[in-house]
C-alpha cells in the first residue's frame, strides 16, 4: 500500500515538473521560433513554425543593435557587481554570524527593512546625485548601485552559511597562529563557497536581466547595456519582429548557458544554505 501511495505520489509530481517545465521553457521555443520567421509570419500566425528558417535575422540583428558594445557593457556591470556582492557581503555576513554586538541587531533589522524598499522610492534623488557628480553612463558607478539592491538578501543569505561553520573550526585555526583575517579568507570563505556562488548567480541572472536602473543611468549609446539596447529596436510605426526576436535571443543565451552549467551547484548551494537560519 505504501509503495502504492509513493509511486503516486512521485507520478502527480513528475505529472505537476513536467507542467511547470512547458510553461517555462514556451516562451523561450516560441522565441526561438520567431527568430527564424519573417516579420509577415509571425503577424500571421505567431505560432506556426517557419516556411523557410532565416537565419539572417540574427547576423542583422548583432550588427543593427550593435550587440557587441552592449554585451560588453551587460559583462562589465554583471561582472563588478558579482565581484562587488561578494567581497563586500561576505565579509557582513561573517561579522553579523560572529560578532555579537548591542548594535548587530539594529543593523540586521536596517538590512532587513531595505529588502523592503522599492527602487522607484529613492531612483530620482539618486539620479540627481549621480547627474551631480558626473557619474551617469559611468558602468563602475552603476554597479555600485545594483551592489546597494542586492547586498541585503546577499548578506542574509551568507549569513546562513557562516552560521552553520563550527565555532571549533576558527578556534583551532586561532590556536595554530591563525589572525582574524586568515581565519575568515582562509577557513570559513572557502566554507561557504557554495552560498558565494549561490550569491553570484542571483545577483548576476537579476542584473543581467535588470531595465529600469539602467536605462536611468546608463543613458549613452555607448554605455548602454544590452537589454536597453533590445527596448530601442522596436519602431514607433514598424518593427522587424523577427530580428527584435533573434537579438532577445542572443541576449538571453549567455545567461541560459550560464545558469544550466552552474544548476548544481546553485542547488546545492541553496539546499545547503538552508541548513541554519
Amino acid at each position: 500500500m505504501n509503495r502504492t501511495v509513493d509511486r503516486g505520489t512521485l507520478t502527480i509530481a513528475y505529472i505537476v515538473l513536467a507542467l511547470g517545465a512547458i510553461i517555462a521553457l514556451l516562451p523561450l521555443a516560441l522565441m526561438l521560433v520567431s527568430a527564424l520567421k519573417t516579420s509577415a509570419e509571425i503577424v500571421a500566425n505567431p505560432l506556426s513554425l517557419p516556411s523557410s528558417p532565416q537565419w539572417a535575422n540574427f547576423s542583422r540583428a548583432w550588427h543593427d543593435a550593435d550587440l557587441a558594445s552592449s554585451l560588453l557593457n551587460s559583462i562589465k556591470v554583471t561582472g563588478l557587481t558579482i565581484i562587488l556582492i561578494c567581497t563586500t557581503g561576505s565579509m557582513a555576513a561573517y561579522a553579523l554570524a560572529r560578532q555579537k554586538t548591542r548594535g548587530s541587531r539594529w543593523i540586521s533589522g536596517y538590512f532587513l527593512a531595505t529588502t523592503t524598499l522599492p527602487i522607484q522610492l529613492y531612483l530620482f534623488p539618486l539620479y540627481f546625485g549621480f547627474a551631480k557628480l558626473n557619474l551617469v553612463d559611468n558602468v563602475v558607478a552603476t554597479s555600485l548601485i545594483y551592489t546597494a539592491i542586492y547586498s541585503p538578501f546577499s548578506i542574509f543569505l551568507l549569513r546562513t552559511y557562516f552560521l552553520a561553520i563550527p565555532y571549533e573550526v576558527e578556534e583551532a585555526a586561532i590556536m595554530d597562529g591563525a589572525s582574524s583575517w586568515q581565519v575568515f579568507r582562509r577557513v570559513t570563505l572557502p566554507l561557504v563557497s557554495p552560498g558565494l556562488l549561490t550569491v553570484a548567480l542571483i545577483a548576476g541572472l537579476n542584473t543581467w536581466n535588470e531595465f529600469l536602473i539602467s536605462t536611468t543611468f546608463l543613458q549613452g549609446h555607448a554605455a548602454q547595456t544590452a537589454v536597453v539596447r533590445f527596448y530601442s529596436m522596436g519602431g514607433q510605426y514598424s518593427s522587424d519582429w523577427g530580428e527584435i526576436m533573434a537579438a532577445a535571443l542572443l541576449i538571453v543565451a549567455p545567461m541560459v548557458i550560464f545558469f544550466l552549467v552552474m544548476q548544481r551547484r546553485f542547488i546545492e548551494g541553496m539546499a545547503s544554505g538552508s541548513v541554519k537560519g
